[in-house]
């Protein structure tokens, strides 16, 4: 039994399955579109797929949104436009919520963004991965270095002042001097917000099967110390691990989701994660979009739910809130999770004797060797 004293934020995320071309690291439920994406039968589905979910979340008021794929960009405005304008019609949204949506150049011009910002999308998410034309083709991207640095200029173009760039490193045969050149390129747009990952080989991928060649571990951690390095002088503050910041400027759905926050998930395989009076239930949708089309708003369209026990809690709640650099008040767990810290006083016991993590009552955080060594920290939970 939990014992929520109040429920947490809400987020809801939608998802868009189409792209022009499966990337061979990518893992996410996206689908080829080789013939025209049927965008109006697909935002019906998804206003369908809500309206069945509304008694869950009924009077709760929604503080972001991220439209993610996929590639959400390939939508025409107006689509995106009649989306939102069905959402806002049956939720009840902040005053200042932030809508995200998802770009990819190659998909996109200066019009289209324009057209996305009087939607009402506030927020950008551009995935630019490398400026690079050689890295790109390596990554099997759509666009070449000039279509992805005119996307980073036209998303300020175009009104955006809140936009994030996408990068990796330790692509193919990168070497340092290469990724320094890629953020140094990505810092000149000054965007509002930098996701950094490390390109990892994820099982179900053509690069998993089909290994390229990546730089040694030494070089890639030489490669994450110089680009922290140079973000920290652009004005750029890590606070999370694959995510980098300017004052103020902290993806909000994101962090919703880090501290354990509730999200609805509509769309092909979307997931979803809701707190009630005595229990915490993860829900996803069908992953095929023939078959969502078909399903949603049907109890068939559901793909599984399962609901969180006790034992459950300090993993999935530290598996989210240890990726923070600046850690979370210890009272959170309590608020979120439904029970009392003491549930996972031998495991903090044995961070902190491995000296991978600081607490006390105001504050718990993971320290330097900590976030570098995320897993194993994770591990103890």
């Amino acid at each position: 039994m939990f014992n929520f004293t109040s429920l947490p934020p809400l987020s809801l995320y939608v998802h868009i399955p189409w792209c022009v071309r499966k990337c061979p690291y990518c893992d996410f439920n996206s689908h080829e579109a080789r013939a025209a994406i049927p965008e109006q039968e697909y935002i019906d589905a998804l206003l369908r797929d809500l309206e069945q979910d509304l008694p869950r979340v009924w009077g709760r008021t929604i503080q972001s949104i991220f439209i993610g794929g996929g590639t959400p960009s390939l939508f025409a405005p107006e689509a995106i436009d009649r989306l939102l304008s069905g959402l806002r019609a049956r939720l009840l949204l902040s005053q200042d919520v932030e809508i995200t949506l998802e770009a990819n150049p190659g998909t996109v011009e200066l019009e289209r963004f324009k057209g996305f910002r009087q939607a009402g999308i506030n927020r950008l998410s551009i995935g630019i991965q490398s400026f690079d034309a050689e890295k790109l083709q390596a990554l099997g991207r759509i666009h070449g270095g000039a279509e992805a640095e005119r996307a980073a200029a036209a998303a300020r173009q175009a009104g955006f002042e809140n936009f994030n760039l996408d990068l990796m490193f330790g692509l193919p045969q990168q070497t340092l001097e290469q990724a320094l050149a890629d953020i140094r390129c990505a810092i000149q747009f000054q965007p509002s917000h930098l996701s950094v990952y490390q390109l990892t080989l994820e099982p179900n991928t053509l690069f998993h099967a089909q290994p390229p060649a990546l730089p040694d571990d030494d070089v890639i951690w030489e490669m994450q110390c110089q680009l922290q390095k140079e973000l920290a002088a652009a004005g750029y503050r890590q606070y999370e691990i694959s995510a980098y910041a300017q004052a103020g400027k902290e993806c909000r759905h994101n962090l919703n989701y880090w501290l354990f926050g509730d999200y609805l998930g509509i769309g092909a395989g979307a997931h979803s994660k809701i707190t009630d009076n005595n229990s915490i239930t993860r829900a996803w949708k069908v992953k095929q979009p023939k078959e969502y089309l078909r399903l949603a708003g049907t109890p068939a369209g559901i793909g599984g739910a399962e609901k969180l026990t006790r034992a459950d809690m300090p993993m999935e709640f530290m598996m989210n809130a240890l990726r923070l650099s600046a850690g979370f008040p210890p009272r959170l767990f309590a608020e979120r999770a439904g029970l009392p810290i003491s549930a996972m006083e031998k495991s903090l016991h044995a961070a902190e004797r491995d000296g991978l993590i600081t607490w006390d009552l105001d504050c718990l955080r993971p320290t330097e060797k900590g976030f570098r060594f995320l897993n194993n920290l994770l591990g103890l939970f």
